[in-house]
């Protein structure tokens, strides 16, 4: 049996960028479905800011995580994006550290599938959403 490495961020914490980032997904989709370019002229002004407000507590969120978890974050992405396994974990880490900025959470917040990469990384650390997803 393999070694699990350890992770600097909590599940408890993924978990909940996995939530809000799903529920700025599903806004994105939902105002995008439902603007009708016919209709711009009428709509003008009338924009929907709760979308704004998802993703300035979400930004606020990341951004308030330690450099460690922030590291995690991104290298967690990764891993569940396919650009590596658990084995390679060391190696994704390092290059997420070598690649840390001040602009995590925008690169973070501007990668599509964000909530399915870190769902199915934590997933192969033995942390499946179903567990935690009545603390959210």
């Amino acid at each position: 049996m393999r070694k699990i490495p350890n992770l600097s961020i909590s599940p408890e914490k993924a978990f909940f960028i996995v939530a809000k980032a799903r529920q700025f997904d599903s806004k994105v989709t939902e105002s995008e479905l439902a603007s009708d370019p016919g209709d711009d002229d009428m709509t003008f002004g009338l924009e929907d800011h709760s979308k704004d407000t998802d993703r300035s507590e979400l930004s606020g969120f990341i951004r308030g995580l330690n450099v460690d978890e922030q590291i995690d974050l991104v290298a967690l992405t990764w891993l569940g994006r396919g650009d590596g396994d658990l084995d390679s974990w060391r190696d994704l880490r390092a290059e997420a550290s070598r690649a840390h900025n001040n602009r995590t959470a925008s690169y973070l917040l501007g990668t599509p599938m964000l909530a399915d990469y870190l769902e199915e990384a934590l997933s192969q650390f033995g942390k499946p959403f179903e567990d935690f997803e009545e603390h959210l």
